[in-house]
């Protein structure tokens, strides 16, 4: 049985070798620099507590561009449809939960890089982008405002983070415990 699983996978649709890159790195990219955020929140000021901050902003205006690479490939690219089978063994509540975590995700794409960019302005700290070329401010210099975006980007890049780790697990339900080979969609390898 579990052969049949295998051999019905490799001849659903796929993602194409670019969107598998795109998330790929996307998704690392975004565990790298939640791990480094929140390591980088309680150090003391120092020489590189500066160095993280700026290296966190950098990758999160990397993030931005990769997020926006990602759009763009998915507009123009439709992405394969659920295997039929897959998609009638799914209550409507988990192909509901499906689309929207997708959806929710490629908002916070955004959201979390434009709350960070906003709340760098805001407290008066423009982006250097790799130390050579600053960024124009999302927004003016105000404390208020600061403090008023630097609880939204923790939450946000929380929620992206729960948001991540459900992904994960539904993607490794699929493959371990329904074995309909759904996983293997976003995995280089046959076609």
């Amino acid at each position: 049985m579990h052969t049949t699983h295998q051999s019905q996978a490799f001849a659903t649709p796929r993602y194409t070798h670019t969107a598998m890159m795109l998330h790929w790195l996307l998704g690392v990219a975004l565990v790298i620099l939640f791990g480094v955020g929140l390591y980088m929140a309680d150090l003391p000021f120092s020489p590189q507590r500066l160095k993280l901050y700026n290296w966190h902003k950098w990758a999160g205006v990397s993030i931005l561009a990769l997020s926006v690479l990602r759009l763009l490939w998915r507009l123009t690219h439709r992405p394969p449809q659920l295997p039929a089978s897959v998609e009638q063994a799914m209550p409507r509540w988990q192909q509901r939960a499906h689309h929207g975590a997708h959806h929710l995700l490629y908002l916070l794409f955004f959201a979390v890089p434009l709350l960070g960019w906003a709340y760098s302005s805001a407290a008066g700290f423009p982006i250097v982008f790799l130390g050579l070329w600053q960024l124009p401010d999302f927004v003016a210099a105000s404390p208020d405002l600061a403090d008023a975006l630097k609880p939204l980007h923790k939450l946000s890049a929380y929620a992206m983070a729960a948001l991540v780790l459900v992904h994960v697990a539904a993607a490794l339900k699929h493959q371990f415990f329904d074995r309909d080979g759904l996983m293997l969609r976003m995995l280089p390898g046959r076609r």
